[in-house]
C-alpha cells in the first residue's frame, strides 16, 4: 500500500463547520430550521471556506432533547425535510468541495423508537435495553443510584413502568439507553453507518462516545471505582474496532464525543484501528488565559502524538455559551455547573477576545470546528423563562438557563422579518439580532465574518505540521509552524500591555489593528509570514 493522498487525508487539518438544522435558515417559512435552508445558503458556505458540514441529528425525533432522540435513523424528520433533500444536499455540497458528516447517537434511542414501543409492549425488544426490577419491599425503589448525564440535575435515571420494572436513561426519560451487549443493538448500528456511508456522507460524529457499555451488573455509582459502571468501559474499544472495519470500506471518517480527564485512556480512542478523531474539550473550556491556554495546547498535542492522531480546536457548539458572550465575563472558562440567569457580560471586550481566539484556534496543528453564527461574533442569547425549551433547564428545577441561547435562529439580511432567517423563529431572536446579519457583515471588511473568511482562505499554508513554542513575554502566547513559502508565526497578545512582534517579513492577517508604534495590543491576535 502506499501513502495516504492528501484527499485521503483532508480530515487532519480540516475545517468543519457545525450545522444544528433547526436554527440555521428556514426554507419553508414556518420558523423552523430545515434542509431547504441548508441547500440555499450553500454558497455561503463556500465563500466562508470551509471543508465540511457536520449536521445536528437530522432524523425523525419527537424532539424531546434537540434531536438526541431519535425515533428512526433511515428518516428525515419532516419539519427538516425528506431522505431525498438530504441526498441532494450532500451532493449538492460535494460539487462546491464541501464533504458532510452526519451525527450518530447510540447510546440511547428516543421512547418513540418501534424497538422501545416494542419492549413496553411487553415483547422480547426488552433485551435491547436496560430493564430491572426495583429495590425495596415492593420493588418501589430504583435498580441503582446512578446520577444524571444532565449537569445540575439531581433527577434518577431510572423510570418506573405501571408493570413495576425500571428502565435505565443516563439523559431524560424520553431516552432509554440501549444495551450494547446486545449483538442486534451492534448490527443494527453498524448497518446505519453503512446506510449513510451509502448516501455520500463522509463522517460520522459519535455522540456520548463513551457512554455506550455498561457493567452488566448495574452495581451503585461509587465514587473513583474503576472500571467506571457505565463511562469508558474496556468493551466500547471492541465496538469501535467493527465500526472502524465499516468506515474503512467507504473511506469514512469519525469523531468522538470523547469527555475523559485521563489523557492516556483518551487516546485509546484514537488508535489506528479505531476512531480518528475526537472532540478536544479542555481547550473548548479553558478561560482566556495565557498560561491555561498554553497548557491546553501543549496537553492537547502530547496526548495525541503517541497514536499519531491530529488534534481538534473548537470554541463553541450547540451546548456551550457562545465564545463572546464566554469571553466578556469574569469567568472566561465553561462550566456547565456554574452556567446562571443574569451574568454581566462586556460584549465588546468579549468580541475582541473572540476575534483573537478564532485566529488562534485556527493557527494550530489539526482540524477546527465552527459552530454556525461564531463566524457572525454572535453572543449568547438570553431567551426568556417562558420560551425556553432546553430540557436542562427543566430538570436543574429551573436554575439553569439551558442551552437554548447558542441556539437561537441566524440572521441573514439585516432589513428582512426575522433578519432573513425566515418565518418567525421556534426560539426568539433578541432585539438587535439583526445588526449581526450576514449580508451586513459581507460588506464589511472589519467584520467578524471578513476575518474568518479572510483567515481560512490562508490557513491551508498551516497544514498539519508541528508546532514550536517561540520565546515571548509573560502573558503572550508565539509560536511557528511549518508554511508552503517558508515559517509562519502566529502571536497572540493575553498580557495588560502591547508587546512588540518577532522579526518577520510580513504581517499576513490580524485580529485587530496594531498600535502607533506598531506592536501588538492587548486580546489581539496576528499571523505573519517569519
Amino acid at each position: 500500500m502506499g501513502q495516504p493522498t492528501h484527499a485521503q487525508n483532508w480530515w487532519r487539518s480540516a475545517v468543519i463547520y457545525q450545522v444544528y438544522v433547526r436554527s440555521f435558515a428556514d426554507g419553508d417559512g414556518d420558523g423552523t430550521g430545515d434542509l431547504a435552508g441548508v441547500r440555499a445558503r450553500l454558497p455561503y458556505l463556500a465563500e466562508l471556506g470551509v471543508d465540511a458540514l457536520w449536521f445536528n441529528p437530522w432524523y425523525l425525533s419527537p424532539m424531546k432533547d434537540g434531536g438526541y432522540d431519535v425515533a428512526d435513523y433511515r428518516v428525515i424528520d419532516p419539519a427538516f425535510g425528506t431522505l431525498a433533500e438530504a441526498e441532494k444536499l450532500i451532493a449538492e455540497a460535494k460539487e462546491l468541495g464541501i464533504r458532510t458528516l452526519v451525527d450518530i447517537v447510540p447510546n440511547h434511542v428516543s421512547d418513540q423508537h418501534p424497538w422501545f414501543q416494542a419492549a413496553l409492549a411487553g415483547g422480547p425488544e426488552r433485551e435491547l435495553f436496560h430493564f430491572r426490577p426495583g429495590r425495596g419491599a415492593h420493588g418501589e425503589l430504583p435498580p441503582n443510584d446512578w446520577p444524571s448525564q444532565f449537569a445540575g440535575s439531581a433527577e434518577p435515571v431510572w423510570t418506573r413502568l405501571p408493570d413495576g420494572t425500571w428502565y435505565l436513561h443516563l439523559f431524560t426519560p424520553e431516552q432509554p439507553d440501549l444495551n450494547w451487549a446486545h449483538p442486534a443493538v451492534r448490527q443494527e448500528h453498524e448497518e446505519i453507518l453503512r446506510f449513510w456511508f451509502e448516501r455520500g456522507v463522509a463522517g460520522v460524529r459519535i455522540d456520548s462516545a463513551a457512554l455506550l457499555a455498561k457493567d452488566p451488573d448495574l452495581p451503585d455509582f461509587v465514587e473513583g471505582r474503576d472500571p467506571h459502571p457505565y463511562v469508558d468501559r474496556d468493551e466500547l474499544h471492541d465496538i469501535y474496532r467493527s465500526w472502524r472495519t465499516v468506515a474503512d470500506a467507504y473511506d469514512g471518517i469519525f469523531v468522538g464525543e470523547v469527555w475523559l480527564p485521563d489523557t492516556e485512556r483518551f487516546a485509546r480512542y484514537l488508535r489506528p484501528d479505531e476512531l480518528h478523531t475526537a472532540f478536544n474539550f479542555s481547550f473548548l473550556s479553558c478561560p482566556w488565559d495565557a498560561g491555561r491556554l498554553r497548557t491546553s495546547i501543549d496537553e492537547t498535542l502530547a496526548e495525541h502524538a503517541p497514536v499519531g492522531a491530529p488534534a481538534t480546536w473548537v470554541l463553541c457548539n450547540h451546548d456551550v455559551t457562545r465564545t463572546v458572550t464566554r469571553y466578556g465575563r469574569t469567568d472566561t472558562g465553561f462550566d456547565f455547573a456554574t452556567k446562571a440567569f443574569g451574568t454581566p457580560t462586556d460584549l465588546a471586550l468579549g468580541t475582541r477576545r473572540a476575534r483573537a481566539a478564532a485566529l488562534l484556534s485556527l493557527a494550530l496543528p489539526g482540524a477546527v470546528y465552527l459552530y454556525q453564527g461564531e463566524e457572525l461574533g454572535l453572543p449568547e442569547a438570553e431567551i426568556p423563562r417562558d420560551r425556553i425549551q432546553d430540557p436542562m433547564h427543566f430538570r436543574s428545577g429551573g436554575t439553569d438557563p439551558g442551552r437554548d441561547g447558542c441556539r437561537v435562529p441566524l440572521p441573514w439580511t439585516a432589513d428582512a422579518p426575522y433578519a432573513g432567517f425566515g418565518g418567525e423563529p421556534w426560539l426568539p431572536q433578541p432585539s438587535g439580532w439583526s445588526a449581526y446579519a450576514a449580508d451586513l457583515q459581507a460588506a464589511d471588511p472589519g467584520s467578524m465574518l471578513s476575518l474568518y473568511r479572510a483567515a481560512l482562505k490562508i490557513r491551508p499554508e498551516f497544514g498539519d505540521g508541528p508546532l514550536t513554542w517561540l520565546p515571548a513575554p509573560e502573558g503572550v502566547l508565539a509560536f511557528a509552524r511549518p508554511g508552503q513559502e517558508g515559517r509562519l508565526l502566529c502571536v497572540v497578545n493575553l498580557a495588560d500591555t502591547p508587546t512588540d512582534l518577532p522579526a518577520h517579513s510580513r504581517l499576513l492577517l490580524g485580529s485587530g489593528p496594531l498600535d502607533p508604534q506598531g506592536r501588538l495590543p492587548k486580546d489581539t491576535t496576528v499571523w505573519l509570514r517569519g
